[in-house]
């Protein structure tokens, strides 16, 4: 990975690798883009002509944004990178899921390839983080299995949580105050038709939850 790169700089070629994902192929804009860095549209159109001017994105003003390979590399190179620290301070040093990514997000600017190669062979070259996303390798590839929401199961369906969509420290401890986690068992017990809430049970306790929750759960059916 280049080394010239600013801390902002790959902020921003991870994020429109994020955008690009949630898309499925849509288009990305510059708005979105801002929006999802935390900065005024002006600030994002400034930062993408040097993110053109490196080779890193194409983009016409006002027009979509696309990474180029090189961009892209570097995106994944990053989510790499952010996924095995995540693993790290979970699996190894005891942070609990809603922890570990804002420290990861610190971790993940360090440019050391021998420390992440380290990291990934003392880790066991684990292939998803703890929120069951997947880890891309050191030539970028990963494997995106197909995935299925708890909203899309039918009552008295027996499930497991294999990854969450939302990572957000709220969301995610209020998965933990119902002692949910990857790999944890629920049974569909009820679904009111008015709004789509589930009634479920989980670790012998019963709760309702939204649709809204029901859709950042991925879950396969056991």
């Amino acid at each position: 990975m280049s080394h010239n790169i600013t801390k902002t700089e790959e902020d921003y070629l991870k994020a429109l690798l994020h955008l690009k994902w949630s898309k499925k192929g849509g288009k990305v804009g510059t708005n979105q883009l801002a929006e999802s860095v935390g900065v005024a549209p002006a600030t994002a159109n400034s930062m993408l002509k040097k993110l053109r001017e490196k080779q890193w994105v194409d983009y016409e003003k006002y027009g979509a944004i696309d990474l180029t390979q090189t961009g892209e590399n570097i995106a994944l190179q990053l989510i790499r990178k952010h996924r095995l620290w995540e693993t790290f301070l979970h699996d190894t040093l005891g942070f609990t899921w809603d922890e570990v990514h804002e420290v990861a997000e610190q971790l993940e600017h360090i440019h050391s390839e021998k420390l992440i190669a380290r990291l990934d062979e003392f880790l066991g070259f684990p292939t998803q983080d703890p929120h069951g996303d997947p880890i891309p390798d050191p030539d970028g590839k990963y494997e995106q299995m197909p995935k299925t929401t708890l909203a899309e199961m039918p009552v008295g369906a027996a499930v497991r949580i294999i990854s969450v969509r939302d990572t957000s420290a709220t969301f995610l401890q209020y998965a933990s105050e119902m002692d949910m986690d990857l790999d944890t068992l629920i049974e569909v017990l009820d679904r009111q038709e008015f709004d789509n809430s589930m009634f479920i049970r989980v670790q012998e306790n019963n709760h309702w939850v939204s649709e809204k929750f029901s859709r950042n759960v991925f879950v396969v059916e056991e």
